[in-house]
């Protein structure tokens, strides 16, 4: 295989919704503290890929340093993210509740951080290219296609419309 034919693109159509959600442990000996938060984070997880008409399409787990690590998701629609956010069945609604009681009570004490960071990107705004790789990040939540399909160029695939956009 040549190394063109070796090159892809995602397949995204229309707007793609991408949370960045994370923790940063503060103090490394409060394990106490930060590992409940860390297994919370693989529990809602596990509970969208059970259930994949809450939106999730795909998710990168990723880690900054020793302290930080996140998650990059890839949501079918800001609906869809924000429904399961609210949800009250969702193990995220209870996470949530008991972070709010925890910092009204005053016992949030700073081991750990939190933090999300929520981008709607219009279609026309994002391109992605892909060497001899599997589908991966935008490609594995929308799909692959053979780079030709939508330039060889980032201008191009940056100008790509699908067919449902015009």
């Amino acid at each position: 295989m040549s190394a063109a034919a070796s090159r892809t693109t995602a397949d995204a159509h229309g707007d793609v919704v991408v949370l960045l959600i994370g923790m940063r442990v503060n103090h490394f000996w409060a394990v106490h503290q930060w590992l409940p938060v860390m297994l919370a984070m693989f529990r809602m997880l596990a509970e969208l890929k059970k259930d994949p008409a809450r939106g999730l399409l795909s998710r990168v787990l990723l880690t900054a340093s020793p302290r930080t690590y996140y998650v990059v998701q890839y949501w079918e629609s800001k609906e869809k993210l924000y429904a399961y956010a609210g949800a009250p069945d969702a193990f995220h609604h209870r996470a949530w509740a008991r972070v709010n009681r925890l910092e009204k009570g005053g016992k949030v004490r700073g081991h750990v951080g939190i933090w999300h960071e929520t981008y709607v990107v219009p279609e026309g705004s994002y391109e992605a290219i892909y060497g001899d790789m599997p589908a991966f990040g935008l490609a594995a939540a929308h799909g692959q296609v053979p780079l030709e399909r939508r330039g060889r160029y980032a201008k191009d695939r940056y100008a790509y419309r699908s067919p449902e956009q015009g």
